[in-house]
C-alpha cells in the first residue's frame, strides 16, 4: 500500500487538470490517477495523410469504435445518441473542437424563469472570476462586446471568419438575427509557450500544432512544475471508505493489471458525467450498499447530452472546405425561452467550416447526393469544398429516467462493469431540434445555399455528459453541495460535468473548468475545517 497522499484526483481531463493546478499552491501532496496516457502530438492524425481515416478509427470520438487499450466500453444501445469521450491526460479536450462558450446568467435560474428543472445553488456572478481565471489559463480567443452576454474579455483576438463564416453571417444579417465571432480555446497568437493556429483543420482528432487548448498542454505543465504527480495507465475500480464513512482511498490497476491501493485524506472525482457515476455506483460497501454518495438515489440519474441538429448547405461558390478551426461564429438568436415556439429554453447555432475529402464523400453517399458509378465524380466535385453550415446545440432538460447504470454483463479489460446508458429524447428536445433545423435552413437559403442536408439528432453526438451527480443544497435532491462536496462523504468532492443541475444551450467545458476552479477555491478557503 502506497503512503497516504493529501489529495487524490481521479481523472486528468478538463476538470481534473484545473482543480490540480489550483490546489497545488497549498503545497499538499497531490496525486492524479489517469487511466489513459500522455499523448504525443507527433502521432496525431493531422501529421499524416490518413488523418480522416484515423478519425474514424483509433482517434474516433467513440470509445466503442476506437477500442484503444486505455478505453472502456459503453453500452449505449438504448439511446438515440452515442457517447463520445477520450481517455488520456487532457481527457476529451484532446478531441474537442475548442468551441468555448460560457453559460448565460439565465442558465442558473431555469426553475425561476421557466418553471422547469431546478435552479443552481450558485449563479453566474459566483463563477465569473473563475471563468476569467480559466480563460487566462486555457488561452481563449474571441471578440469583446457580444450582446448575448454580460461583459467578458478574451486574452486573444478571434479566429478569422473565413469564407464560410462571412457567407453565413450575411445570411444572419439578411434575417436580422444575432451572430458573433465565437469564443474558442484556440490560440490566434503565441500564448503561454504554445504557438498560434495554422489552419490544419483537424481539430477534432488532436491538434499537432499545439494551438488548441487541451489541458495536457495548458494546465498540466504548470501543475506538474508545482509538484502535482500524474500517474498514467491507472484504472480506478472503486473508492473505499473507512468505519467512519469517510473516503479512505482508491483501488486501482496499473498498466500490467496489478492491483494497488492508494490511501488519501481527500478524494476528488473528475471522470465526466458517465465515468463518475460508474465509479460511484461500483464503490459499494456496508455503509453505501447502493453506491458511494448515493443516499439520494440520484447518482447516475438526470443524464443530459445536448441533442444536436446538423444543418449543412451546399453552395455554388467554393468555401473554406475543412481548412481552419471548426467553429468561427455563433448565433444565440434563439437562446432564451419564447413560449410561442412551443418549447422552453433554447439553443445556440455553431457555424462550422466544411468537411474533408473523405467526409464529403461519405456525406454525399449517405444522403444520396453522390451516386456510385456514372456521375460519381461530377457529383463529388459539386460538393467538395462547397459544403458549410451549422449545428444547433439544444438545451437538454434533466429527467430522472435518463440514466447511467452498471451493465450486468459488459466489462472493461480489468473486469470492472461498464456503464449502461438509458436515454430518451424528450418532446421538448424534439420540438427544439425541429425549430433549429427550420430556422437554420432559412439562414442557409438566405446565405445562398442551393441544397440543404440535415440530421437531428446527430446520432454520434454524445459529446457532452452532464447531470448524473448534481449539485444542490438539499441532500435528498442532490449528490454534492453548493461547493462540490458530497453530502454523504465529507472528504469526497466531484468537479466534472456530472454536477451540472441543468445543461444550458452551449458546450460545457468552459463551465466545467470554472466550476472546478470554484470548488478548489472553496476548499482552500475551508482547509482548517474542510470536513466539518
Amino acid at each position: 500500500m502506497a503512503d497516504a497522499v493529501d489529495v487524490l484526483i481521479v481523472g486528468a481531463g478538463a476538470s481534473g487538470a484545473a482543480v490540480a493546478w489550483s490546489l497545488a499552491e497549498t503545497r499538499m501532496r497531490i496525486v492524479c490517477l489517469e487511466q489513459g496516457d500522455w499523448m504525443n502530438p507527433l502521432r496525431y492524425p493531422s501529421t499524416g495523410r490518413d488523418w480522416e481515416a484515423r478519425a474514424f478509427g483509433d482517434m474516433s470520438i467513440s470509445p466503442n469504435r476506437r477500442r484503444r487499450d486505455t478505453d472502456y466500453p459503453v453500452n449505449d444501445a438504448n439511446s438515440p445518441i452515442a457517447v463520445a469521450n477520450f481517455n488520456a491526460v487532457g481527457g476529451s479536450t484532446i478531441l474537442y473542437a475548442g468551441h468555448f462558450p460560457r453559460f448565460h446568467p439565465s442558465d442558473f435560474r431555469v426553475k425561476t424563469l421557466d418553471g422547469v428543472a431546478d435552479d443552481w445553488p450558485i449563479d453566474y456572478d459566483t463563477l465569473e472570476p473563475f471563468y476569467a481565471e480559466n480563460d487566462r489559463m486555457m488561452g481563449t480567443s474571441g471578440l469583446d462586446g457580444d450582446p448575448a452576454y454580460p461583459p467578458k474579455h478574451a486574452p486573444m483576438p478571434p479566429v478569422p471568419l473565413g469564407k464560410s463564416g462571412q457567407t453565413l453571417a450575411k445570411g444572419f444579417n439578411q434575417l436580422g438575427w444575432h451572430w458573433w465571432p465565437s469564443d474558442t480555446a484556440i490560440a490566434t497568437q503565441p500564448y503561454d509557450g504554445r504557438d498560434r493556429c495554422i489552419n490544419l483543420g483537424a481539430c477534432g482528432s488532436g491538434c499537432a500544432q499545439g494551438a488548441k487548448a487541451s489541458t495536457d498542454i495548458t494546465y498540466w505543465p504548470h501543475a506538474v512544475r508545482a509538484g502535482v504527480e500524474v500517474r498514467t495507465r491507472c484504472r480506478v475500480r472503486e473508492i473505499t471508505v473507512n468505519d467512519e464513512g469517510m473516503a479512505s482511498g482508491v483501488t486501482y490497476y496499473d498498466e500490467e493489471g496489478v492491483e494497488h491501493f492508494q490511501a488519501a485524506q481527500v478524494v476528488i472525482v473528475a471522470c465526466n458525467g458517465v465515468g463518475t457515476p460508474r465509479l460511484l455506483l461500483n464503490s459499494t460497501s456496508g455503509k453505501f450498499p447502493n453506491g458511494l454518495a448515493n443516499s439520494s438515489g440520484l447518482v447516475g440519474k438526470n443524464l443530459m447530452f445536448h441533442p444536436y441538429a446538423s444543418i449543412q448547405g451546399v453552395f455554388e461558390e467554393p468555401m473554406d472546405g475543412y481548412k481552419g478551426p471548426g467553429v468561427c461564429i455563433w448565433s444565440q438568436e434563439f437562446y432564451e425561452t419564447d413560449a410561442e415556439r412551443g418549447f422552453v429554453r433554447g439553443y445556440t447555432y455553431e457555424i462550422h467550416r466544411g468537411r474533408g475529402p473523405v467526409a464529403t464523400a461519405l456525406t454525399g453517399l449517405h444522403s444520396g447526393r453522390i451516386p456510385l458509378g456514372e456521375g460519381h465524380h461530377e457529383a463529388y466535385r459539386r460538393m467538395f469544398n462547397r459544403v458549410t453550415g451549422m449545428v444547433g446545440i439544444c438545451e437538454d432538460l434533466p429527467e430522472e429516467h435518463n440514466t447511467v447504470t452498471l451493465d450486468p454483463e459488459l466489462e472493461d479489460a480489468h473486469g470492472i462493469p461498464a456503464p449502461k446508458i438509458d436515454y430518451t429524447l424528450s418532446e421538448n428536445s424534439r420540438r427544439m431540434l425541429d425549430h433549429a433545423v427550420a430556422r437554420g435552413t432559412e439562414v442557409l437559403r438566405a446565405a445562398g445555399a442551393v441544397d440543404i442536408i440535415t440530421e437531428a439528432p446527430i446520432a454520434a453526438g454524445g459529446w457532452h455528459l452532464m447531470g448524473t451527480a448534481r449539485m444542490g443544497t438539499d441532500p435528498q435532491r442532490s449528490v454534492v453541495n453548493e461547493w462540490g462536496r458530497a453530502h454523504d462523504v465529507r472528504n469526497l468532492f466531484i468537479v466534472d460535468g456530472s454536477i451540472f443541475v441543468t445543461s444550458a444551450g452551449v458546450n460545457p467545458t468552459r463551465t466545467i473548468q470554472a466550476l472546478a476552479l470554484y470548488v478548489a477555491d472553496s476548499m482552500k478557503k475551508r482547509l482548517a475545517n474542510l470536513f466539518d
